[in-house]
């Protein structure tokens, strides 16, 4: 099974001026078609460091991506240093020229001068049309290794990634396995306490386990590599059987499954009407609930006062309230539901800046918790 690395390209993406997004979609991609990889870098625009990365590369994987730098600038250098890394000069395709004044054309408008760069390629390469933007794609096949340089507009890179190199992968590396991949979202539990209870899984070679801990919540991931979807998914339901026995009702969604979302369902599943009152949390709690009042400088009696008001104004069977006190690093939670009041504190060790999501994240677990209760 072939090995693969991504090498994205742009000055811009070095000083934060754009998020890549291309990397995560070609992850997900090359995951899908099973292969492994190793190692993701971004480069800036420069011939020479682009070219030693990707030399790099080529000794770690048989399949090199890059991303960005083709473009039709003196400062879209991926072409030059694509060449470089192989050892050939750069030559002028007239069929990829025929594609750029097409595509141009098209929008009404004739080509300048500076846009048959776009038209250059390594020596050799395979040129690929890109139907959805004037820069195409080229492949270089060097030995065992195939480098193939996309377009780092998102939409271009994607609709080549799929209508021409997916076929193109498979074709030369005679991909046949797949890689699937779920994620079991838990709260209510650290890392270490989850670690403790599955750390045996996590010792797996495949299906393989791995733990992403986030503020209040910590992901489980589980990835199959097996001949087929079905065999991939059987071997995920087993291991994720064992995980869901062990840490019970920790586990709270899925894959896209969002905790406020696993909540709000709950909460509609019981018949219950919400509504929530929020301090110091800069409207976290806001932006995931409806009907949450914002109030500055709450204590807790005072919290558990104003969810009262608020339950009785909107008459709501359900109210949950939060306040934050970032230099106590604690927060206070209370909650009124038909069985009566409770209220809770919780103490915090770790960044402040976290301790607003930390403590959402942790009164939206203590409702869901509160919900399944009440079967």
């Amino acid at each position: 099974m072939p090995s693969a690395e991504i090498v994205t390209i742009g000055t811009e993406i070095l000083l934060g001026e754009i998020v890549d997004t291309n990397t995560r979609h070609i992850a997900l991609t090359l995951r899908d078609l099973g292969v492994d990889l190793y190692r993701t870098l971004t480069i800036g625009d420069n011939v020479e460091r682009i070219a030693s990365a990707i030399r790099d590369s080529m000794e770690h994987a048989e399949i090199i991506i890059t991303t960005g730098g083709l473009g039709p600038t003196v400062d879209d250098p991926t072409r030059e240093a694509v060449a470089k890394a192989v050892g050939v000069e750069t030559e002028f395709r007239a069929e990829l020229w025929e594609q750029v004044t097409a595509t141009i054309k098209q929008y009404g408008r004739k080509p300048a001068e500076n846009q048959k760069r776009q038209a250059v390629v390594p020596r050799g390469a395979i040129g690929v049309h890109n139907p959805v933007g004037t820069a195409p794609a080229f492949i270089v096949e060097h030995n065992r290794n195939s480098i193939i340089s996309l377009p780092g507009v998102p939409n271009e890179m994607e609709h080549i990634l799929h209508e021409s190199i997916v076929p193109y992968l498979q074709k030369r590396f005679d991909l046949h396995e797949v890689i699937r991949v779920r994620v079991l979202h838990t709260s209510g539990l650290g890392e270490g306490t989850v670690d403790e209870k599955i750390g045996d899984l996590e010792t797996l070679a495949n299906p393989t386990v791995g733990l992403a801990a986030h503020t209040g919540i910590v992901d489980i991931r589980i990835a199959a590599k097996a001949d087929s979807e079905a065999n991939a998914s059987t071997m995920i339901a087993e291991v994720e059987a064992q995980i869901r026995a062990r840490l019970g009702n920790a586990v709270f969604g899925v894959d896209e499954d969002k905790l406020e979302e696993v909540v709000l369902n709950l909460v509609a599943e019981r018949g219950w009407t919400l509504t929530a009152v929020e301090s110091g949390l800069d409207g976290l709690l806001a932006r995931k609930l409806p009907q949450v009042a914002s109030i500055p400088d709450l204590t807790a009696a005072s919290l558990m006062e104003a969810l009262r008001a608020a339950r009785s104004n909107s008459n709501a069977n359900v109210a949950l309230g939060v306040t934050v006190h970032i230099e106590d690093h604690a927060a206070d939670m209370a909650m009124i539901t038909p069985r009566g009041e409770k209220t809770h504190r919780i103490t915090y060790g770790g960044p402040p800046r976290s301790l607003p999501r930390w403590a959402l994240n942790l009164a939206l677990n203590w409702l869901r918790t509160v919900a399944q209760e009440a079967d």
